[in-house]
């Protein structure tokens, strides 16, 4: 069955390894049939939440704000699967993603039953250091209706742009895309 997904990718540099991930992840698929898109963070505008309360006094619908966080909001409603990707600094969610996540609230309600990946990427190589990072993804999953968490791929000891093209990672993430 063709699925809709939808990746987001937080990397602040174009190309960086999780952004890399990213593309071989749709890659894998659409080679497999689905529908799919990425939307790269930074080339959008995505102010801080104001916790003005707006979302809330709407049912959840929309944001206050005028920027292009509606439009993704739209994008993930209509998914059926979400991926997010992050470089991990310090042990952490990339700013970029943090932000996206924090404004997530305005639609939080109504992502319902949608599937999700999570790509990361770090300059070290422990379990701990994909812990953290995955924790903050759990308190999103915690807030939806019916989340279902496919699974991740943690491509460590990539620092440098370009490290992640030495390593089996990317076909690790054509593979997770592909067999979604």
């Amino acid at each position: 069955m063709s699925k809709k997904i939808l990746i987001i990718s937080s990397s602040p540099r174009k190309g960086g390894n999780s952004d890399v991930l990213s593309d071989e992840f749709l890659r894998g698929a659409l080679d497999a049939g689905h529908s799919a898109e990425k939307i790269f963070l930074r080339d959008k505008k995505i102010n801080y939440c104001t916790g003005c309360g707006f979302c809330n006094t709407n049912d959840y619908t929309k944001c206050a704000q005028n920027d292009d966080m509606n439009v993704i909001l739209d994008k993930m409603q209509e998914a059926d699967t979400i991926v997010f990707a992050t470089p991990i600094y310090f042990y952490a969610i990339c700013g970029q993603m943090k932000t996206f996540i924090d404004r997530i609230c305005a639609r939080y309600t109504h992502l319902i039953n949608k599937e999700f990946y999570y790509i990361l990427s770090a300059a070290e190589n422990s379990k701990t250091t994909v812990q953290y990072a995955l924790g903050e993804f759990k308190g999103l999953m915690d807030c939806l209706n019916n989340p279902i968490e496919k699974g991740y791929l943690f491509a460590g000891g990539v620092w440098q742009k370009g490290d992640v093209e030495t390593t089996d990672y990317k076909q690790k993430a054509y593979m997770m895309g592909k067999n979604v």
